[in-house]
């Protein structure tokens, strides 16, 4: 569909720059929502879940906060937040640091990996927002999203 019928604008855009700009605000955004639709209901959030992948991603090795904050796609969350709301669900372990005692390593646990191995089997619905893109189509998005930010 459209942008400018998604966003109801009757008159063009100034230049093709702009229009691109709102639109990948805007897509970002659809992504955004369509997502958490999709999480909530394994009662996690969007930034949660990219803990635990990068918890997972880690596994067996355990990381610091710091090292989850550097990777995190959402750079304005608060990791150390993130993680306490993990632990609570049990999703997640903490335990101090052997080589620094005013470390602390953060560790996915069983019952973590668990709930990402469910929502993998589940995320190909997900993934099916894109299936009417071919995979060069696919290529040439990403190769253009990275070029963006190059």
């Amino acid at each position: 569909m459209k942008l400018e019928h998604e966003i109801r604008q009757e008159k063009p855009f100034k230049t093709e720059h702009e229009r691109a700009i709102v639109n990948i605000l805007f897509t970002a955004s659809w992504f955004q929502n369509y997502n958490r639709g999709f999480l909530k209901q394994y009662d996690i959030s969007s930034q949660q879940y990219n803990i635990l992948r990068i918890l997972r991603g880690q596994f067996p090795k355990a990381a610091r906060v710091n090292l989850l904050k550097d990777r995190m796609i959402d750079k304005m969350s608060d990791a150390s937040r993130l993680v306490d709301r993990l632990l609570k669900k049990r999703l997640v372990e903490r335990t101090q640091c052997t080589e620094d005692r005013r470390a602390v390593d953060i560790l996915i646990s069983k019952k973590g990996l668990e709930l990402l191995k469910r929502i993998d089997k589940e995320r190909d619905n997900l993934d099916k927002i894109l299936e009417h893109l071919s995979k060069k189509e696919l290529k040439q998005l990403n190769d253009l999203l990275d070029k963006l930010r190059g």
